[in-house]
């Protein structure tokens, strides 16, 4: 368990937190909510003692572990390949679990009598209960499970890390804190780098973690399927709803009614107040009533409504209509070197089409929207209809705008037939008024420049709109507010983004890109992913009834149908039959073995927990320091048999579905 008492941090006359208090337990699922600025990630880093505060004010048990993964992370990674870095995630289980043989070993040898014997022994119960549940044995597997997930290959694990980019990094740090296994999981936008399956994969593995969490995301469908509280921090207090994000919504919006209630009902009280003091001030007759008002309002405890977010609200500008086809591709073939993006790469869109782009990261996604956007050159045709309008936001546009201009500079160089005090309206609407229009670029955060890039884009209107993560950096009611206005756009839209509620509500039509091919499934990403399960469940079923069909022929050989060399094939199946059993033969051997071994130590298992279970043995040392011993190197060894078994029965599956 982690508790925080009576947080308190000011910056200048800001209050990031005041009197905060809270307290996690195992199991708990957090989604941790609030405007920009309101201290989301502060919190988290004082929670995982990145961030100082007074001793006392955070307080965990001594086995609740902590592990954080910040936005951004800059380590040094030497030139270890990713599979060693995943691996180091193990160092610390690896170095207790090399202790507790030496401390076995130690008492086994120790006189009963000795002085040190209690002291080890509590040491050797302390280190079982931290290893308990790693599955020290089966490191490997562990490690492939989570790095396949997270989306990277079986040719990456032995890649220098060095040569993965910045997004691979922050998956390669998710994927040592999921393998660490912590008691609490501290995650600040861990699904910014990841693509679809990735970022499912994630949640189903969230969904059955063991330990607690608590996620800062700008992906609602995420926090709705992974947490079950939400915190809230606004003002510098901290709320707690019971239930998701979503659930957090409704709620919220009662708590505030009541909130505006009250506050409106204050001020009403306030204003009668100071209007009666300034009244009856100068009257002496009426100087007691008036001292009691001014006492009364020195008094009172003021009500503060509940930050909101100013969030961006606007439309897109009219374009002129283009025509029915709007963009069309045939046979587009694009490689790098020798590697080949896509390959013969063909679709068409007519307008108002609102097309949703998925791929795993490295498919060619932000490539496609270049090519179609004339950024970068591709074999084939690319043919946009008559009167298009192209306009398109890149991911990393917001990083190469001009550092040396303002703001306002910025925009109204792009702006067509606006005039300055238009410009800075607009900019007005992405959160930039007043002298903050004045600001270099170079000195803005990464959520500010893409609103700035957002801001750019919007002056020039088109009626073919290309957006590339265009939610990066933008809050929950920026995306709305975004989407809305996606969603009323009379053009045509082609969008990358791994967020699935903003993409969700508005796209028609989605495309995905696998092993070079693109292939267009109409519906929303919802419809998408339902369809690929339901293609999965035939696979599977399909699978299933070959396995079931060959199963058969085996058994009976008159299912194949009975030709004229009847003999023939009743011999050439015997061959069949004899040589799969030639190749089964060592690995069933192994796997009997295997059952053998496995049958006896979990009998002996069974034996001395109950042994351990007995009061009477702890009055003996050497008793129970031999049956401790007894203990874990009968663990270890069922652990053993059990990989044994279990690859025996891979061998033979692989050997079946061979022949």
């Amino acid at each position: 368990m982690l508790s925080i008492n009576d947080l308190s941090l000011q910056y200048g006359s800001k209050h990031i937190f005041r009197n905060v208090s809270a307290q996690i337990h195992s199991g708990d699922r957090v989604g941790l909510a609030g405007v920009n600025g309101s201290g989301k990630s502060t919190l988290l880093k004082i929670m995982c003692g990145q961030h100082e505060v007074d001793p006392g004010i955070v307080s965990r048990a001594s086995w609740f572990s902590v592990a954080y993964l910040p936005q951004e992370v800059s380590i040094d990674l030497g030139s270890r390949t990713l599979f060693s870095e995943a691996e180091s995630a193990f160092d610390e289980v690896l170095v207790q679990q090399e202790e507790l043989e030496h401390l076995s070993d130690q008492l086994a040898v120790l006189d009963p009598s000795s002085p040190e014997i209690d002291g080890l022994l509590a040491r050797q119960g302390d280190l079982q209960l931290a290893l308990d549940g790693c599955d020290v044995f089966r490191i490997r597997p562990q490690i492939e499970r989570v790095l396949f997930g997270l989306g990277f290959s079986a040719s990456d694990l032995e890649r220098e890390v060095l040569s993965f980019s910045g997004g691979w990094i922050m998956r390669l740090m998710l994927a040592k804190l999921l393998l660490k296994k912590p008691a609490l999981l501290l995650l600040d936008e861990p699904t910014n780098h990841l693509d679809l399956d990735s970022l499912t994969w994630l949640e189903d593995f969230l969904q059955q973690y063991q330990g607690a969490m608590i996620i800062i995301s700008h992906d609602r469908s995420f926090l709705d399927r992974v947490t079950s509280i939400t915190w809230e921090l606004s003002l510098g207090k901290l709320s707690v709803y019971r239930g998701n994000y979503s659930h957090y919504l409704v709620e919220k919006a009662l708590r505030f009614e009541l909130e505006r209630a009250a506050y409106d009902n204050q001020q009403a009280m306030i204003r009668q107040s100071e209007k009666f003091i300034t009244r009856f001030r100068s009257k002496s007759t009426k100087s007691r009533q008036v001292q009691s008002r001014v006492k009364q309002l020195d008094k009172l405890e003021r009500i503060e409504l509940s930050e909101t977010d100013r969030a961006i609200r606007f439309n897109f500008p009219p374009a002129a209509p283009s025509g029915r086809d709007v963009l069309t591709l045939e046979g587009v073939h694009k490689h790098y070197h020798e590697k080949t993006i896509f390959d013969n790469v063909s679709f068409s869109l007519q307008r108002g089409d609102k097309l949703g782009v998925v791929g795993v990261n490295g498919a060619g996604k932000t490539t496609l929207l270049k090519i179609m956007a004339g950024v970068e050159p591709a074999e084939g045709l690319i043919k946009p209809g008559h009167n298009v309008i192209i306009s398109y936001f890149g991911q990393h546009q917001a990083q190469e705008l001009p550092g040396e201009l303002t703001i306002l500079d910025t925009v109204y160089h792009t702006a067509v037939d606006m005039s300055i005090t238009q410009v800075r309206s607009l900019l007005g609407a992405f959160l930039f008024s007043g002298d903050e229009v004045e600001k270099k670029v170079q000195v803005l955060s990464g959520g500010e420049k893409s609103r700035v890039a957002l801001a750019k884009m919007l002056v020039r209107p088109a009626n073919l709109m290309l957006l590339d993560e265009p939610t990066n950096h933008l809050d929950m009611s920026s995306q709305e507010i975004l989407q809305e206005a996606l969603a009323q756009y009379e053009g045509t839209i082609i969008v990358v983004s791994h967020n699935r509620f903003f993409v969700n509500s508005f796209v028609n039509k989605v495309l995905e890109i696998k092993d070079g091919k693109a292939t267009i499934y109409e519906g929303n990403i919802d419809d998408y992913l339902e369809r690929r399960r339901l293609e999965a469940t035939e696979r599977s079923g399909q699978q299933a009834q070959a396995r079931v069909e060959a199963q058969a022929r085996k058994v009976d050989p008159l299912d194949e149908g009975l030709s004229s060399d009847k003999k023939g094939q009743r011999k050439q199946r015997a061959q069949e039959r004899q040589l799969l059993q030639r190749k089964l033969g060592p690995w069933k051997k192994k796997s009997d073995e295997a059952e053998r071994e496995i049958e006896k130590y979990e009998a002996r298992k069974g034996e001395l927990e109950a042994l351990m279970a007995d009061p009477d043995l702890y009055s003996n040392q050497e008793r129970w320091t031999a049956t401790s011993k007894e203990y874990e190197q009968g663990k270890r060894a069922l652990e053993r048999a059990y990989e044994k078994w279990e690859e025996a029965q891979q061998a033979m599956e692989a050997i079946e579905k061979e022949l």
